[in-house]
């Protein structure tokens, strides 16, 4: 059979988004400059779908940055892989600095998180070695597993007895040359939930291996310096391998992982989605240090973000909403309902109210269950949170009835 004949008929995940819904529930253009005011499809919008969560995006000192970097270096430079002819001074400094945030020895540049950790879980398993992972790990998580030769446990989501269970039995399983990697989350990104860090750490004690976290929307928002969700919990010590990316709070691209010096130095050069891969531009990496310098400098960016988190989510309740009890920013609303309202609810916010909301259903949850997530930022005002709650108040007769009609 033809590959692309295959591909036609071959399901996606996304369903009739792919087609029907592109360019307004799946592809979407948010246009103009980037913060918690855009355009949809003509029309304005208070958005709160852009994990900028400290507002650094829309910074003028970050912007001005960009620019003298980029006429200083170049989109270009550096020319080549890291390990071949695109190492640079900015390289190492901004590797020294985000170690040095995060509280660990050492720390490698990535390109990017997604390739990025995949590559980093490939390189550190062999066929040897078991890897235990949470049921709700992120995507790259799930991808990195399937590229380690490692045999695969998996735990149920923030679930200390099912963990129990397969680190136990991992533990029968090991041979003299077998080693245990623990892979979870620091905040999950669609419920906004922590990982349950301190319990698998103290499991240390009863079964040797080592603990990797993905700490992406931790980063910047968790912690009383912003240095994510190990230090938020007091346990940092106990992450042996701590992944954050730019994506979120950084605003920007690229990645780091930061571990012991030995850790590092093997990574550096198995790490095969690095060393085969163009170096981040060096205006990426001024910038970088920039916005990790400034996100350090402005602690009441995040007591701005944290503020508005609760004034959101208290808002929400109080008109009715069910909000997920997160412990980070992330503000999820879970209702019962169908694909068919996920799509309504969405529609009615951005065509009658212009608030920009992103919304799944299943099966990215349970069937018959509707989230929409919120992402506060620092950069929102108390008037974006006011027409949001109206907007929100005036759908929920709407709402509630079609989660009545699922009940009954």
């Amino acid at each position: 059979m033809d590959l692309f004949d295959k591909l036609e008929s071959r399901p996606s995940p996304l369903g009739p988004f792919t087609s029907d819904g592109y360019g307004y529930y799946t592809f979407p253009k948010l246009e103009g400059p980037l913060g918690p005011e855009m355009e949809f499809n003509g029309k304005d919008m208070v958005v709160w779908s852009i994990n900028d969560y400290l507002g650094v995006g829309s910074n003028p000192e970050i912007k001005k940055v960009d620019i003298e970097a980029t006429e200083k270096y170049s989109l270009s430079a550096p020319m080549g892989a890291r390990l071949m002819t695109g190492n640079s001074t900015e390289h190492e400094k901004l590797e020294e600095e985000l170690a040095e945030f995060v509280h660990k020895d050492e720390a490698q540049l990535l390109n990017y998180g997604y390739q990025g950790i995949m590559s980093a879980i490939h390189a550190l398993v062999d066929r040897n070695d078991i890897l235990i992972y949470d049921e709700l790990s992120h995507a790259c998580i799930v991808d990195g597993k399937q590229l380690a030769m490692a045999e695969k446990f998996v735990f149920k989501h923030n679930d200390i007895e099912s963990f129990k269970k397969q680190l136990f039995r991992a533990k029968k399983k090991m041979k003299e040359n077998t080693s245990i990697l623990v892979v979870t989350e620091g905040v999950f990104g669609m419920t906004g939930d922590l990982g349950i860090l301190e319990e698998i750490i103290e499991l240390k004690k009863e079964v040797p291996f080592r603990l990797m976290v993905d700490d992406a929307h931790g980063i910047g928002t968790m912690g009383e310096d912003g240095s994510g969700t190990g230090t938020h919990l007091g346990v940092q010590d106990g992450i042996d391998i701590y992944f954050g990316t730019f994506a979120k709070s950084f605003a920007l691209i690229g990645a780091f992982i930061a571990s012991d010096s030995r850790v590092i130095e093997f990574l550096k050069a198995n790490s095969r989605s690095q060393v085969f891969a163009k170096s981040l531009p060096l205006p990426m990496v001024v910038t970088a240090r920039k916005r990790l310098q400034m996100i350090k400098d402005n602690p009441q960016w995040r007591e701005t973000l944290w503020n508005n988190t609760l004034k959101l989510r208290e808002g929400l309740r109080e008109i009715g909403y069910t909000v997920l009890p997160s412990e980070s920013p992330v503000t999820p609303v879970l209702t019962k309902g169908s694909t068919d309202l996920c799509q309504d609810i969405m529609r009615k916010l951005r065509e009658e109210h212009g608030v920009f909301v992103s919304g799944v259903a299943y099966p990215v949850v349970p069937r018959g269950t509707v989230l929409i997530r919120l992402i506060p930022t620092a950069a929102h005002t108390d008037a974006h949170i006011e027409k949001t709650l109206n907007a929100f108040e005036a759908i929920k007769d709407y709402v509630f009835e079609a989660a009545e009609k699922l009940s009954a």
